[in-house]
């Protein structure tokens, strides 16, 4: 009995002895910014394998023995840390990533740490864009991306922007990238602007841009011009919050160009009616007969001075030009005082299960340009609901009411920048205080549009996702998407009786009207597993299909009664009509397979097979695959330990993408157009059917490294890539001319192959992070070379020069390069334009006889950006510099505006600096009136060509955020006042109105690098508050 008991106290003192060696601690771990717990991070006991993950509140309960232990929390974004324990309840704190590489990105159909890709994405931060007072998203992300050009063609407000990812790789399809907002691809069709322009950015938390194929692929036919990934933010679990952003600022031009003043106007076009009668008697032929030079002069004076006469209004209520005493700067008069205004709310919160997101947003900014200006109205809500511990559903939805009124486009008379060519000794008005127009001004007078015209844009839209995730088993999920993307957009235009477009109609009116809708449905197995502590498996499978519609009908009329009364109603005649329906429809399968063995050697697969109605039967399906391999270095062993070199990773992708965008939906069928004859409708072959026309191909290569120094304070990252067209008649499609005996202008087929090639850099640092002083850096820098490989086999040159652009596709140049007349200066003898022959040597005053050569690209090969930010205590600091190198523009309005006194437009202030007499060594001609066409005009050569290099102070922000001190005794959470300037310097050596231009009226792929009286960019300066409840 005694041995019974004693081995019952043993076993006794044994328990107790193992109960004091195990504890358990419990706790919750939280965002150290915001507070919200962290779902999913990983707690392990240090020196064991035990481990557990927190649930969807950051909770986690977990055991240890011994007193005491020392638990290492990590979590995807977040800082690694480890935290020592001795049982109880506990609150952990997680540092967001101070480095690119913790960032989590979001990836097609799902999201990955930066740490883990194999593939190349640059992130764009929300934050890094908010409250920058332009209209659309991609003028905030303008050199803050390598590798992703973005340029807009003009200064008016919330129109065309070109965006180019690595480089253009077709000529009549699209080469803008794909846009996806929150998994769901949205339209970017419009009537007139930019339909990007109705998103509010201020609602988003990130942009990834997916650059090569091993990225892209899972967009298959889509992907091939890049992928822009759009995520809105979210609300997270805690209290609730409710924010308040306004700001105010003014708009203006970055630049003015200078015209001549009236004295100079004056004294020129003297000069050059004299310079015109001499030439006529003496080297022209005297074709009008003159009896001398004096008479021939004598006759040239009066016809300009009675053009004085009529420019200055001195019979129509002007004034006497004699006196010189108007001098009106028709410049100043084409821009206007602008304003921006901008109020927004937002609120968001949640419990553990339900989480929103809401904001509201209204944005009023006026372009710099006479009656341009661009208004939005939008709202947000962002909803998600966890139902139970396996099912979660959500809807994320935005409405917007865009209006803008429009101007016109860059060649069209009635556009505000043509306003410079009037003379500077005409009157704005007349003594009765009406508007001068032709006979007395040069040409039409632009403003009489701002009181007899109107052309109002206004569009309606709704983006909305709905979505159901399902946890079928640990570490399956199947998620469900369905999308809408609606846009309604109707133009209004009316030109009074008084305006140049309705003239002699008594006023013309038109009513334009578009309705969008896009279905989109995803549908979508992920499976995430590790084997064995060694083996992470993550795998994407799934299906998707997308639908859109196009309605469009406009009607038009002529005849109103007053021009007051505006509405296509009202006129009198219906003069025209037309309406059409256009739909297509893309279904999809796709999957990615990521897998990473001992946290270092990485393998990627993903692709994506495409069936879309664009194409025939036979080559509708097309299959898009992607591979890459990372190496993560720094885990071997001969660098884990290294104190420099904190992380290295090398990386390589190679895979085939698809563009099916940009070049029509019924391109491959043989089309018939309907139309009238001997007065009945008629139908008649439009186009002729292709059935192997097909998708424009390219398989890329990238390879690259990530490699961080020094803890990661330094984070360095090259990629080199190299995209190119594919063979075998999946080249870029073109719309290949035919001879006029077949009926038909062109058939539209795969034909030609295009390259680009390049690097880009990128670079973050933290110089300085001491006490409450913190200064980081981040560079980016891309070089792109684009070359057209071959067109059709048989030519190797389409020049399509009209006179004021030179632009050709040319085999072994880059697209849209400019190709034709040398100019050679100035004759010191006598004056003459000159230019070089074919052969480059001989020189000829006869533009007729001028050669054609490769002058000049409007790609720009080089193009970056650096920011630098500085915090210290509640001040902020933010500059961007931006970048874009080594590319020409042409001047298409040179021949007009720069044209030594062809003709009575007002001239450029460099024309003062023109040849004179002989033995003058300039580069501007002898201003000649060709009053008698006996010689040519200024055409284009490189004579209005010029280096469009530039450099920008693109953003500068200074902001003060209150002490938590004085925060706690308003009873608020934040505010914060800030300064915000854009586009406030430019270093270039262009002469234009600004670099960054790319006129609207002829932009595409190949037309590029072209300005005709194009609008400069948009200097703003705002002030802000931003108040957090």
């Amino acid at each position: 009995m005694r041995k019974m008991l004693g081995l019952a106290i043993v076993f006794l003192l044994s328990l107790c002895q193992l109960w004091a060696q195990t504890k358990e601690v419990t706790g919750k771990v939280t965002d150290s910014k915001d507070g919200s717990p962290i779902v999913g991070a990983t707690i392990k006991v240090k020196g064991s394998s035990r481990a557990t993950s927190t649930s969807t509140d950051g909770s986690f309960k977990l055991s240890f023995s011994g007193n005491s232990a020392v638990l290492q929390i990590s979590s995807i974004g977040y800082e690694d840390l480890e935290y020592s324990v001795s049982g109880g309840n506990v609150t952990i704190s997680l540092t967001p990533g101070s480095t690119s590489l913790s960032e989590v990105l979001v990836v097609g159909y799902g999201q990955s740490v930066k740490r883990d890709l194999t593939t190349s994405i640059s992130r764009v931060k929300g934050a890094d864009v908010a409250n920058t007072p332009v209209p659309n998203f991609l003028q905030g992300v303008q050199g803050r991306a390598a590798g992703v050009l973005i340029e807009a063609n003009n200064g008016k407000v919330g129109e065309g922007i070109k965006v180019r990812i690595r480089g253009a790789a077709s000529v009549s399809a699209s080469n803008e990238p794909l846009y996806v907002v929150d998994g769901i691809v949205i339209n970017t069709g419009t009537l007139s602007g930019n339909g990007l322009a109705d998103l509010n950015f201020n609602d988003v938390e990130s942009f990834e841009i997916l650059k090569d194929a091993a990225a892209t692929a899972i967009y298959g036919s889509r992907g091939g011009n890049g992928v822009v990934l759009i995520t809105t933010k979210k609300g997270k679990a805690g209290k609730a919050k409710f924010n308040i952003n306004m700001q105010y600022g003014t708009n203006e031009p970055t630049n003015k160009r200078g015209f001549m003043n009236s004295t100079e106007y004056l004294e020129f076009m003297r000069e050059a009616a004299v310079n015109s009668a001499k030439y006529h008697y003496n080297r022209a032929g005297n074709g009008a007969g003159f009896p001398s030079e004096a008479s021939a002069i004598a006759y040239m004076t009066g016809i300009v001075e009675g053009r004085f006469n009529r420019y200055s209004g001195l019979n129509t209520g002007g004034a006497n030009w004699r006196a010189d005493t108007v001098n009106t700067n028709w410049e100043d008069l084409a821009f206007q005082e602008a304003q921006t205004k901008i109020l927004e709310a937002s609120a968001s919160g949640g419990s553990e299960k339900t989480k929103y997101f809401i904001s509201g947003s209204y944005n009023d900014q006026d372009g710099i340009l006479f009656y341009n200006n661009f208004k939005r109205y939008s709202g947000r809500v962002n909803l998600d609901q966890e139902l139970n511990s396996r099912l979660k559903v959500g809807v994320n939805t935005t409405i917007s009411r865009s209006e803008a009124r429009r101007v016109g486009a860059d060649n069209l008379f009635n556009t505000p920048m043509q306003i410079v060519a009037l003379a500077p000794i005409t009157p704005v008005r007349n003594n009765l205080g009406q508007l001068f127009d032709r006979p007395t001004t040069t040409y039409y007078n632009p403003l009489i549009e701002t009181e007899n015209a109107s052309y109002v844009s206004t569009t309606f839209r709704n983006i909305s996702t709905v979505y159901g995730q399902l946890n079928l088993i640990k570490g399956l999920n199947f998620r469900t998407e369905y999308g809408l993307d609606v846009l309604t957009q109707n133009d209004n235009s009316f030109y009074g009786r008084r305006t140049i477009t309705g003239q002699g109609t008594n006023g013309v009116g038109n009513s334009d009207w578009l309705r969008s809708v896009r279905y989109t449905t995803n549908n979508y197995f992920n499976y995430t597993t590790t084997i064995k502590d060694n083996h992470d498996i993550d795998a994407t499978l799934g299906m998707a299909f997308e639908k859109q519609e196009n309605n469009i009908s406009s009607v038009e009329g002529q005849q109103y009664a007053n021009d007051d009364l505006r509405n296509i109603a009202n006129a009198a005649n219906i003069t025209g009509g037309t309406s059409s329906l256009t739909e297509f429809a893309i279904l999809s399968y796709f999957g990615r397979l990521n897998y990473k063995f001992k946290d270092r050697y990485l393998l990627g697969l993903s692709g994506r097979v495409d069936g879309g109605s664009v194409f025939g039967e036979n080559k509708r399906y097309g299959f898009f695959p992607a591979a890459s391999v990372g190496w993560v270095v720094s885990e071997e062993g001969f660098l884990r330990n290294s104190k420099a070199i904190s992380f290295l990773k090398l990386r390589a992708s190679y895979g085939s993408l698809g563009n099916s965008q940009g070049f029509g939906l019924y391109s491959w069928r043989g089309v018939y157009g309907t139309g009238r004859y001997a007065g009945g409708a008629s139908i008649a072959p439009a186009s002729l059917q292709n059935d192997v026309l097909t998708w424009e191909t390219t398989n890329q290569f990238d390879a690259g490294f990530e490699l961080g120094i020094l803890n990661n304070k330094l984070v360095f990252e090259v990629d080199v890539y190299n995209k190119r067209s594919a063979g075998g008649g999946k080249g870029f499609i073109y719309n290949y001319p035919l001879p006029l005996t077949s009926g038909f202008a062109s058939i539209t087929r795969n034909i030609g192959e295009m390259e680009n090639k390049g690097v880009e850099f990128t670079l973050n640092t933290t110089n300085m992070n001491v006490r409450d002083f913190r200064w980081t850096t981040s560079f980016n820098l891309a070089y792109n070379k684009n070359t057209v490989l071959n067109i059709d086999g048989q030519q190797d040159t389409l020049s399509f020069n009209d006179g004021r652009y030179m632009n050709a596709l040319i085999v072994g140049q880059p697209i849209g390069v400019h190709y034709g007349p040398r100019y050679a200066g100035v004759d010191p003898a006598n004056g003459d334009a000159l230019y070089y022959e074919q052969d480059g040597k001989t020189t000829t005053n006869d533009y007729n006889a001028a050669g054609n050569f490769t002058v000049g690209d409007p790609n720009p090969k080089w193009f970056g950006g650096v920011t630098n930010t500085f915090t210290y205590k509640g001040f902020e600091l933010s500059v961007l510099f931006q970048g874009v190198f080594d590319y020409e523009v042409v001047n298409g309005a040179g021949g007009f505006m720069s044209a030594r006194g062809d003709w009575f437009d007002n001239q450029t202030r460099d024309q003062l600096n023109r040849w004179k007499k002989p033995g003058d060594v300039t580069n501007i001609p002898e201003a000649r009136l060709n009053w008698f066409g006996d010689f040519a005009s200024p055409g284009v050569s490189t004579q209005y060509m010029e280096d469009a290099s530039y450099v920008r102070l693109k953003q500068l922000t200074f902001a003060y955020n209150l002490p938590t001190s004085v925060l706690n005794k308003i009873k608020l959470s934040s505010v914060r006042a800030y300064i915000m300037g854009v586009n406030l310097l430019t270093w270039t050596k262009y002469t234009g109105w600004d670099p960054e231009v790319n006129t609207d009226y002829r932009a595409g792929n190949i037309n590029q690098g072209g300005d005709f009286y194009a609008a400069p960019q948009i200097r703003s300066i705002t002030f802000g508050l931003n108040i957090g409840f």
